[in-house]
């Protein structure tokens, strides 16, 4: 039994790594289908043989080719390994290969992209720490020239040349298959890795890249029509609708609606899998599309993304639409004529679908793409959610208010669930949920595919918190049927964003702002309390929170700049009269130490998202913060607290209540 489950893993395991690998090739030309769209028409367009023959805007056709779209997918590429600065370098690395060859410069890119990124990457852990105060941002803008520089000079002499080899070689193997009719043998394996969610891998990793070269060659590429074809998956969805029973049946129809106009291919996978004999049918359809195609010579002018019949229709040559047309109908008919005979040899009904969708979303969540945001109490299974994360930028403020928060409520419910924070880049592997502030829930699901993400616009006091314990509650009763509603769910994305940019900060005492007296040490101190400010705009609050980090010695200068920066990404107001501005990023390399500092606005302090009455700068170079920042959480969880300390004239007042 051993053995076998060991197989099975290293199966799964051997699946994952590709799909993996397949993903990582799809996130480089996804991003970037706009640009290959945008291209294609263009030279559908204006083109010397296209519907709209222009001499002048012909002249944009050739540049896009050779130098924005290779540019747009290695700066893709490097930023997947090191963010920005790594799509920066991938891009300058490209442009040698670029130079080096007169061949479109795609698969180039996809080189050299990761390539850069992994470069800086590697020199920026070498260096990290190790840069004097001040030289940042000089060695910063040099090393990335010099390694450009030369990783430029080494696509030119080694990776463009490659690239041609490379090419030469695949446009032989691609001219035999054509010439011997064997071309729709690649069916054998586009349509399974359909099923496993290799889809974008196979469509945009690989036949992207090899049908942009031919079609600049020829002015269209049957490579585009390989994998993008709806026809197999349409003549699975007809037998189903014709011979399926119950719940199958009735949902055929949509389906179809979905996948044949919407381009969602993903839709029909489900009902593959019920009847694992119907992988023949959509194999044997894709073998007749490509043999159709491959005979009346069809080939679309760039990738049809998605999938759907108004994109390839679109994408057509002038005059070929009834020959791409023949290829989807030839496929649409194969797999429906086998596919209906397996059906009525063995219908498929209502549990069948069930367990084939199970079975599918595991498949895609094992390797595909990012799970959906959580709207429902039917996803909230005991035995499936056993940690929450909160997430923000740094994962030390307003991720961690906000895990504190919630996890006060947790344990009031008596759940077995782990509640902790960190940095949305940080997120850790096991997270079933994760929590964050909407412009961050991109990135977040990035980082955490297989989790259920949730984005709010309010950290403190949030009902949606509330919604979310029944919903964890009745899910841990058995009982899951009802779900949480979905303006709910868009207030949740909201709020882990804000917490995941924003750490909660301290106050100074004194009387229209004569600084308190000295009491207290460590991360929050009396003298870092000042009370009493006329209301200011939020740019003169912030820099005033930052400049009393710097005279404490918590920050230095450049500190305040960075502050000011983040507060431009995202509001740092995270509800009930509160205000948390912080640096992230490159800014932590300014704290000296963790400490918070709190200025008292009796009027206010107008923000983003509403008025802070309390703005509570913060610093956290470690954990030492965190504890104080657990107890502001659970203080300004009641409104009328915030409101009472916003008015209080003594120092100690707030200090005793913020202290632990």
């Amino acid at each position: 039994m051993s053995t076998v489950n060991s197989a099975a893993s290293e199966k799964k395991s051997a699946r994952d790594r590709v799909q993996s690998f397949g993903r990582f090739l799809s996130a480089m030309i996804m991003p970037n289908i706009g640009a290959f769209i945008a291209w294609g028409l263009l030279t559908a367009l204006f083109i010397p043989d296209g519907y709209l023959p222009n001499a002048d805007f012909n002249k944009i056709v050739g540049p896009t080719i050779q130098y924005l779209l290779p540019i747009l997918i290695a700066y893709s590429g490097g930023k997947l390994v090191a963010d920005h600065r790594g799509g920066v370098i991938g891009a300058i690395a490209t442009m040698g290969a670029i130079a080096g060859s007169e061949v479109t410069m795609l698969i180039g890119a996809m080189i050299m992209g990761p390539l850069g990124g992994w470069v800086i990457k590697q020199f920026d852990r070498l260096v990290e720490g190790k840069i004097k105060a001040g030289f940042e941002m000089l060695v910063n803008n040099f090393s990335a020239g010099i390694l450009g520089m030369l990783l430029a000079l080494l696509g030119y002499i080694g990776v463009g040349p490659f690239v041609v080899l490379l090419t030469s070689i695949l446009t032989i193997g691609v001219n035999f298959l054509v010439s011997h009719g064997l071309l729709p043998l690649v069916s054998l394996f586009v349509e399974p890795g359909k099923i496993l969610f290799l889809n974008n891998a196979i469509n945009h990793g690989i036949f992207t890249p090899l049908g942009t070269e031919q079609a600049l060659q020829n002015g269209k590429s049957i490579f585009f029509l390989l994998e993008a074809n709806p026809g197999p998956g349409l003549g699975v969805l007809l037998a189903y609708w014709l011979f399926g029973k119950g719940n199958v049946k009735a949902s055929a129809p949509g389906a179809i609606i979905i996948q044949f106009f919407g381009g969602i291919h993903e839709i029909y996978f489900p009902y593959v899998l019920m009847r694992p004999l119907l992988f023949v049918s959509v194999i044997a359809g894709g073998m007749a599309g490509v043999f159709t195609n491959v005979l009346l010579g069809s080939g679309l002018k760039s990738a049809a993304s998605p999938g759907s019949i108004i994109a390839i229709m679109g994408l057509a040559p002038k005059g070929e639409h009834l020959h791409i047309l023949a290829g989807i109908a030839a496929a649409t008919i194969v797999s429906f004529l086998l596919s209906a005979v397996f059906l009525r040899r063995s219908p498929a009904g209502e549990g069948d679908l069930e367990k084939a969708q199970a079975a599918s979303k595991s498949m895609k969540s094992s390797g595909g793409a990012a799970a959906p945001a959580l709207t429902t109490a039917a996803d909230l299974q005991s035995g499936n959610v056993r940690k929450i994360v909160f997430a923000c930028d740094a994962g030390m403020g307003s991720s961690a208010m906000g895990a504190s928060s919630f996890r006060k409520k947790v344990q009031q419910a008596g759940l077995p669930i782990q509640v902790t924070n960190s940095a949305v880049d940080a997120i850790p592997g096991d997270a079933d949920i994760v929590v964050t502030q909407q412009n961050l829930t991109s990135r977040a699901r990035g980082k955490a595919p297989n989790a259920q993400h949730v984005s709010i616009d309010n950290f403190i006091n949030n009902p949606i918190y509330d919604d979310m314990i029944v919903k964890l509650k009745d899910a841990t009763s058995g009982n899951a049927s009802s779900s949480i509603p979905k303006e709910a769910a868009g207030v949740r994305e909201e709020v882990s964003e804000v917490l995941s940019h924003n750490a909660p900060h301290v106050v100074e005492d004194t009387k229209e702002g004569v600084p308190a007296p000295v009491g207290g040490s460590g991360v929050l101190r009396k003298e870092n309390i000042v009370l009493g400010l006329s209301s200011e705009p939020k740019e003169d609050a912030i820099r005033r929170a930052g400049e009393l980090l710097a005279g404490a010695g918590y920050v230095k200068p450049d500190y305040v700049a960075a502050m000011q920066e983040r507060e431009k990404v995202a509001t740092t107001y995270i509800g009930n009269g509160v205000a948390i501005p912080h640096g992230v990023g490159e800014a932590k390399k300014q704290i000296q130490t963790s400490g918070i500092v709190v200025l008292q606005y009796p009027n206010g302090v107008d923000f983003e998202g509403g008025k802070a009455y309390l703005v509570i700068g913060i610093a956290g170079a470690g954990g030492e913060h965190l504890q104080i920042l657990t107890k502001i959480a659970e203080t300004i969880e009641d409104e009328s607290v915030v409101h009472h300390l916003a008015k209080v004239t003594d120092a100690d007042e707030i200090y005793r209540t913020f202290s632990i």
